[in-house]
């Protein structure tokens, strides 16, 4: 891989990921949102494969020799998603698997910057996956399109929303134009932008 070939990969079109039951998810949504509690444990029964693919497509685009489980990927995005608050509280299937994509995204980069910091010889404590094969010039690409989409958000939340439901999330350009309300034609403008600001950023 070049070195942004994790802005390069942005090109890519991920399959959908919102091919989960689509009946099953919203009424398991509606009722944590009424703040039952057991139907959080069935919507990760229901989403675990979904999110267990869209792991494995996230970790494939840093490295081809990725030690990183997809199932331990899972369970961390889980507990950040779930831990956090008493009653989470997501949309539709939609906002699900964009937060669970924002999610992973967030572990994979403390996972580059613990990695890092292990490499110059800082400490690694609080971080329980390990992955000591991914190369560092991989990290370091990670570490700076974060950035870049940091900044993004900044100017823009809107694109730097798409590009997470797009890259992250492995959402269709139609499907990331129907959560956020836009046309697709709209979405499909602000990807192209999006794609070339970041580029400008990371190679800058």
């Amino acid at each position: 891989m070049s070195d942004h070939g994790n802005v390069d990969a942005l090109s890519n079109r991920a399959p959908s990921t919102l091919s989960a039951p689509a009946e099953g998810i919203t009424l398991l949504l509606e009722q944590i949102s009424a703040g039952d509690r057991d139907a959080t444990d069935q919507l990760f029964e229901l989403v675990y494969e979904k999110m267990k693919r869209l792991a494995s497509r996230q970790m494939k685009r840093e490295s081809t020799n990725h030690t990183l489980q997809s199932t331990a990927l899972v369970h961390e995005a889980w507990i950040k998603m779930v831990g956090s608050r008493a009653e989470p509280v997501w949309k539709n299937r939609g906002h699900f698997f964009a937060a669970a994509a924002q999610a992973m995204r967030r572990i994979l980069v403390d996972a580059a910057r613990a990695r890092q910091r292990k490499k110059r010889g800082g400490d690694n404590q609080g971080f329980e996956i390990r992955d000591e094969d991914v190369a560092i010039r991989q990290d370091e690409d990670l570490l700076a399109l974060d950035e870049a989409l940091d900044q993004l958000k900044e100017n823009d939340p809107l694109k730097a929303e798409l590009v997470n439901m797009r890259y992250f999330g492995g959402f269709t350009n139609k499907q990331a134009a129907e959560q956020l309300g836009i046309s697709t034609a709209t979405a499909d403008r602000y990807w192209v932008f999006a794609r070339a600001w970041l580029r400008s950023r990371v190679e800058g």
